[in-house]
């Protein structure tokens, strides 16, 4: 409004926001007293106060004296008194009597907020001509606005020096290589090799959805080892603000945490990028975490919903002469079609629901009580099988694991542990684990024998152990994820080996296991009914800090190295405890970085991140109100303190609720003891 700090360039004549944001900063902040990383000779003392409320807009609206736009005259009148105010209408939606009490009467739309300030810095860092924010005309202003002499033109060669955010030609090469050869789970990302253009060194054609990928995962990673770290570190802060923005859970704390991280990243991104970088699109992150905090995830805010909403809306055009009647037409047949579907009786044919990608349909099983969890299908096969025998070290490994994830054995692993210690008090836990590993399956085997022990036929046939003959798969679905074994998607355009599990007995300082996935069994266990189980069999990497594994709190970044194994052998997991994950190489000219691959965790579409502790939206009428209780007779009573009908309460009629009696009652008294 009248109090921005936005102004114009003499030489590119764009408005620039460049040192807009230092009064978002906290008092006291050094950035505040600095006269030469901003703009020249300035300090700031002003705050920002607070968004104008509709009260106050509607006021200064009416006092211009603006009209609406369909009345008479209101072109040339808006048009003169527009010149000297950011207001050139009166909107029609001020005529709505609740407008000017909403909190956002606007929204800004972070899908292509998200996608234009990656293509700045995407294509400043690439210097590409025409899009790049870095040219002769914002050189030639820079040192008038700030103090940056190293830029300044040389007045022998005539030429602008190299800034240190743009990258060179090897750089650019190393970096657009790697992009041909990078590769995402299945469902992740489109292919972006396809927008390389190795001749002139640019990316092309990025839908808003490659942009959100390369901005919120790839460019820390991207130019991590390409750019100095002044310029890399607020880069990747600016990227995971992004992530964090558009989470499907934010909490308060998160949300004023970002409000006052985003100005920081900002001011920093302003120490090094030139003022003609700073249009409105960088200018807009400021003001997100609020628009956040008051009207809810972006995830339901921004485009991309509404997006694909109008490819379904496209795709029921038949006539392309009438394409309004054509849409009309389809959507009128859907909503008719789901409408007669509920009145259709179970197992009836009609229309069929299409599972989401790598959606697995629960897969109906016998309600035996004694069946163990272990023993419950959690995912579905893809493609073909193949039998083939177990070696004696795998079958010892698997039936081991089993053993020890099954939680409907804990007592029995208690009790084995309790005759370890009976026998030597002194024993250690490595101790305890290395005779779990060793002796627990046969003593397990032996102790559930006895039928005073045990009658359960599922844990009996848990003791005998599998079969050496079991059926292994290229692929599987598990936790709304597809996975393929490494051998399989070596030929493929996607990655979907890649395994992450946390140990068995994890804490913070214990990091994760990281792997690729080499085959996928399951595991047959005799006796009717048959019973199966499917384990993923991995190649880890080596757990151990700084050597095989390296964690970057601040970033929430983790490096592998990929030549070094896990020296134990450990080569199974349940399918269901598995989270995917993709490995990407470093885009580097040095060669220490050859053997390490960046981790990057993915989350599956169907999970959300709820809060423990979610109050149904249906509850029963007896837990809203406990003062009421029903009985047989579908008669109500109020309840005492015990939660018991009182024998001299107040009888409700069935057909009559409480606030409906109350209201109806004429005995003051009685309605004022209620």
């Amino acid at each position: 409004m009248e109090n921005t700090d936005a102004f114009t360039l003499k030489g590119s004549r764009k408005q620039s926001w460049f040192d807009c944001h230092r009064k978002f900063l906290p008092r006291g902040h050094p950035y505040r007293r600095n006269t030469t990383q901003f703009r020249k000779g300035k300090t700031v003392n002003k705050e920002f106060g607070h968004p104008k409320t509709g009260e106050e807009l509607l006021a200064e609206v009416d006092s211009l004296g603006f009209m609406k736009a369909y009345e008479f005259g209101a072109e040339k009148n808006n048009a003169a008194k527009s010149e000297n105010y950011g207001w050139n209408k009166k909107s029609i939606f001020w005529d709505l009597p609740y407008w000017k009490t909403n909190l956002i009467r606007h929204n800004l739309d972070v899908m292509h907020i998200e996608k234009n300030v990656f293509d700045n810095i995407f294509n400043t860092v690439l210097n590409v001509p025409g899009k790049t924010k870095d040219h002769a005309k914002s050189r030639e202003e820079l040192n008038d606005i700030c103090d940056r002499p190293e830029l300044a033109k040389d007045p022998v060669t005539g030429r602008f020096p190299k800034a240190m955010y743009a990258l060179d030609r090897d750089g650019k090469k190393a970096l657009l290589e790697w992009i041909k050869l990078i590769r995402f789970p299945d469902g992740y990302a489109s292919n972006l090799s396809r927008c390389v253009d190795t001749i002139g060194l640019k990316m092309h054609g990025m839908k808003s959805h490659d942009c959100h990928i390369f901005m919120q995962r790839l460019l820390p990673i991207a130019l991590r080892e390409l750019l100095p770290k002044e310029v890399w570190e607020p880069l990747t802060e600016l990227s995971i603000f992004f992530r964090e923005l558009t989470s499907t859970s934010l909490t308060e704390i998160d949300l004023d945490r970002m409000r006052l991280e985003i100005p920081k990243i900002l001011c920093k991104l302003e120490r090094i990028f030139p003022p003609s970088f700073f249009d409105s699109m960088e200018h807009l992150p400021v003001h997100l975490p609020y628009e956040a905090m008051m009207a809810g995830p972006v995830q339901y805010r921004w485009m991309y919903p509404f997006e694909r909403y109008l490819r379904k809306l496209k795709k029921k055009v038949s006539n392309k002469g009438r394409v309004e009647g054509s849409i009309s037409s389809g959507y009128l047949n859907e909503e008719t079609a789901k409408f007669a579907a509920y009145y259709f009786s179970e197992g009836d044919p009609m229309i069929p629901e299409r599972p989401q990608r790598n959606e697995v349909y629960d897969i109906e099983v016998d309600d035996d009580v004694d069946r163990l969890s272990i023993f419950k299908p959690h995912g579905q096969s893809v493609g073909a099988c193949r039998k083939r025998y177990l070696e004696d070290s795998e079958i010892v490994a698997a039936r081991t694991y089993v053993l020890l994830n099954c939680s409907e054995i804990e007592n029995y692993r208690e009790v084995f542990e309790g005759e370890l210690r009976r026998e030597n008090p002194e024993i250690t836990i490595s101790q305890i684990e290395a005779k779990f590993e060793s002796q627990f399956a046969y003593w397990f085997q032996q102790y559930v024998q006895d039928p005073t022990v045990c009658t359960n036929p599922f844990i009996l046939s848990l003791a005998k152990g599998p079969l050496r003959s079991v059926r292994t798969f290229k692929g599987y679905r598990v936790n709304g994820f597809k996975f393929q074994t490494q051998a399989y998607g070596e030929e493929q355009l996607t990655m979907n080996s890649g395994v992450c599990v946390k140990g068995t007995q994890y804490v913070d300082s214990e990091n994760d296991f990281y792997g690729v996935l080499t085959d996928i069994i399951e595991l047959e266990y005799p006796a009717l009914p048959m019973k199966t189980t499917v384990l993923f069999k991995c190649e880890w990497f080596d757990p151990a800090r700084n050597s095989g594994t390296i964690s970057n709190k601040k970033y929430n970044m983790v490096d592998i190295n990929n030549r070094r194994r896990y020296n134990k052998y450990e080569p199974f997991i349940l399918a269901e405890q598995a989270d995917q994950v993709h490995y990407l190489p470093y885009p580097s000219k040095r060669r220490d970085k050859l053997n390490w691959w960046a981790v990057c965790r993915t989350k599956a579409r169907s999970e959300l991140d709820m809060p423990e502790g979610i109050i149904p939206a249906f509850q029963d009428v007896i837990e809203e109100n406990p003062l009421i209780v029903a009985t047989d007779d579908n008669s109500t009573y109020l309840a005492d303190d015990n939660g018991e009908a009182e024998e001299d309460a107040l009888f409700v009629p069935p057909d009559e609720t409480e606030s409906d009696f109350i209201a109806s009652s004429s005995d003051e008294d009685e309605i004022e003891e209620l």
